[in-house]
């Protein structure tokens, strides 16, 4: 196989995936998204995690929370909690690299607030521990996960949102992940903006 073949191999695993995540993902983004609405509208924030690619993820949707997305509104609450390394570091080295978020949504996280946990296999011990600290401040969490849902599955109640990736390739879990966060920009745009 030439290497411009298999670079096309990509493309079109990515669209195919694209196009079957549709039918069973729109829903659950659609309810995620006014749920987060309803949260924005009545003085909450969203608190947004991830690992690796995931922590890259957290921080691309909340600059488009806070800054914009495609359209000109005033700025949205919204915090990465995957930014902060003098807080990232301290917890780790004083207690466990398993409670990196778990603490800071103990800290920062209100009644009502949501969390944003994104894991592609679903089982980060970090991100767990996260929905637990989210469940303890009553806030509905928005769950981004892949292949079978991992763990993260038997933590989330009917109050939460869960966004799992039909697949079991990373790659194509993450570039998912991108598309449904965007999916979740636009409509908060549409739902608090109206418009087209």
């Amino acid at each position: 196989m030439s290497l411009t073949t298999r670079i096309g191999k990509h493309f079109d695993d990515s669209a195919q995936l694209k196009l079957q995540s549709k039918k069973v993902l729109a829903k659950p983004i659609a309810e995620a998204s006014q749920a987060m609405v309803n949260c924005l509208m009545n003085d909450g924030k969203i608190l947004i995690c991830g690992n690796g690619g995931s922590a890259a993820d957290s921080q691309h949707f909340a600059a488009e929370l806070i800054n914009r997305f495609e359209v000109e509104r005033p700025g949205l609450a919204a915090i990465a909690l995957t930014t902060d390394t003098s807080v990232l570091t301290s917890i780790a080295n004083d207690y466990d690299y398993n409670q990196i978020f778990s603490k800071q949504v103990r800290a920062l996280g209100m009644d009502g607030d949501i969390l944003i946990a994104i894991s592609t296999s679903g089982n980060s011990p970090s991100i767990l521990d996260a929905i637990q600290a989210a469940h303890e401040r009553n806030m509905p969490v928005v769950a981004l996960t892949g292949r079978d849902g991992g763990k993260m599955t038997e933590l989330l109640t009917s109050e939460d949102f869960h966004i799992c990736v039909p697949a079991k390739s990373t790659a194509r879990i993450q570039e998912v992940h991108l598309l449904a966060l965007h999916c979740m920009c636009d409509a908060i745009d549409h739902l608090i903006l109206g418009g087209e």
